[in-house]
């Protein structure tokens, strides 16, 4: 499979490449140059979860990793289901929680730690550079931890995650270093695309990427939403619209790839919470990001998105209008009125859920079938979600033993000349 820088079209890069560069010549993203053929869609929807994901996946990969080899990089990944669970009539929730660090970034860290094995010299120095508003940095570091030969510097905005998301990742050492930012997610992107901005501590240290920037990790998305739709009663199959809970817009990037792939979805919903740049833009033409407020959803807390140019981009190779998208913006109040509402439902939900679980309800047309992704588990958001429910939530086994952990955590500015000290240090 070829992939195309979207910033410059001429850098052609096969998916080995891909994953290993992670971002192409200025700051470019990359995108497949064809979309695979995957046949009678029906067929894998019969199939299991790893089989089909093997299949697509081989698919998007091409000749350059043998299919066997695929299969086993999913069977290793995908060691965890993708349950659907009926809330009420005609409406769906994809639970994405029930990986080791019970959020959906599971998928795509574990399957881009497969890949990058695969594809990477064992002699060569890799070091895994990634920004993380809440999740990624969990999924990435577990992914991760105690690989020979690839050290991992996650970037988060100091007092900006739940504290148990950073308990979760913050506590591992080793090959993982975790960096509090004063600043914000979006200061923590910059700072990674800084860092790949300069040429010389790129190749001085292998400098990746595991960011939904990178083509493997979104590629991996793709396969959760084939799962959701084989679980579904076929006669809700037709007219499913699905809604999304939406940051850096890579787990939506992935919905549309899965749809332009044959998948029958009649649309998809962007949810977002106050941080709305995207439903601005779809609403005004105008793209006019504002400084990140900080939210209860704070995964979500995302002004520039970085996998909009990707959705752009995959619109426009199918001809399909950007104002087909559905889309909304919830506040915390709305949020957490949502979240009172679910809970007479009989289903406990986060902030993330609630706010795709809020527009999917307002949007659902009658005779339509309505899923929403619960991207992460309601211990993870333990504080809020208790405070808003009057509840005491158990922990599940992986938060209990992380929280009783010590922090490791540096705290920097959000400067990148420390941030280079630090990148030169875990080499040591």
């Amino acid at each position: 499979m070829k992939l195309y820088n979207l910033k410059e079209h001429q850098e052609q890069v096969s998916f080995g490449q891909a994953v290993r560069q992670g971002l192409g010549r200025n700051q470019g993203l990359f995108f497949p140059s064809e979309l695979p053929e995957l046949g009678d869609v029906d067929a894998l929807l019969e199939m299991d979860f790893v089989s089909r994901s093997s299949k697509i996946l081989s698919a998007f990969i091409g000749e350059e990793l043998a299919a066997d080899t695929v299969e086993q990089m999913v069977k290793n990944a995908f060691q965890f289901p993708a349950p659907v669970a009926r809330v009420k009539d005609g409406v769906y929730a994809l639970e994405l929680f029930h990986g080791p660090t019970l959020a959906f970034k599971d998928f795509g860290g574990r399957f881009m730690a497969q890949s990058l094995a695969a594809v990477s010299d064992s002699d060569g120095k890799i070091t895994i550079l990634t920004a993380t508003s809440g999740d990624t940095g969990a999924a990435v570091a577990h992914a991760f931890h105690g690989m020979d030969n690839i050290k991992v510097v996650i970037l988060y905005p100091k007092g900006k995650i739940s504290p148990l998301q950073e308990k979760l990742f913050c506590t591992l050492g080793g090959n993982i270093c975790t960096v509090a930012v004063n600043g914000t997610f979006d200061d923590c992107q910059a700072l990674v695309k800084q860092a790949f901005d300069d040429e010389k501590l790129r190749k001085d240290i292998g400098l990746n990427s595991a960011n939904s920037i990178n083509i493997s990790r979104l590629m991996a998305q793709i396969c959760y939403y084939f799962e959701a739709v084989a679980q579904l009663p076929k006669a809700e199959r037709d007219n499913l619209v699905v809604a999304v809970p939406s940051g850096n817009f890579g787990n939506l990037t992935a919905g549309l790839l899965a749809k332009a792939l044959g998948l029958p979805v009649k649309r998809f919903i962007a949810a977002t919470n106050v941080n709305d740049t995207v439903p601005r833009y779809l609403q005004s033409g105008q793209w006019e990001p504002k400084p990140t407020i900080p939210t209860i959803s704070n995964a979500m807390d995302v002004s520039q998105p970085n996998n909009w140019p990707r959705i752009e981009e995959l619109c426009q190779l199918k001809g399909w209008g950007l104002s087909e998208l559905g889309y909304g913006a919830v506040t915390d109040e709305q949020a957490a009125e949502t979240l009172r509402e679910m809970d007479v439902e009989g289903y406990l939900c986060e902030p993330h859920g609630a706010v795709a679980y809020r527009i999917l309800t307002e949007q659902l047309q009658e005779g339509e079938t309505g899923m929403f992704l619960c991207t992460a588990h309601p211990a993870k958001f333990k504080e809020v979600v208790d405070d808003i429910l009057e509840k005491d939530i158990d922990l599940p086994g992986p938060l209990a033993k992380h929280n009783a952990m010590e922090l490791l955590s540096l705290e920097r500015d959000n400067d990148f000349g420390q941030l280079k000290e630090v990148l030169y240090s875990v080499q040591d």
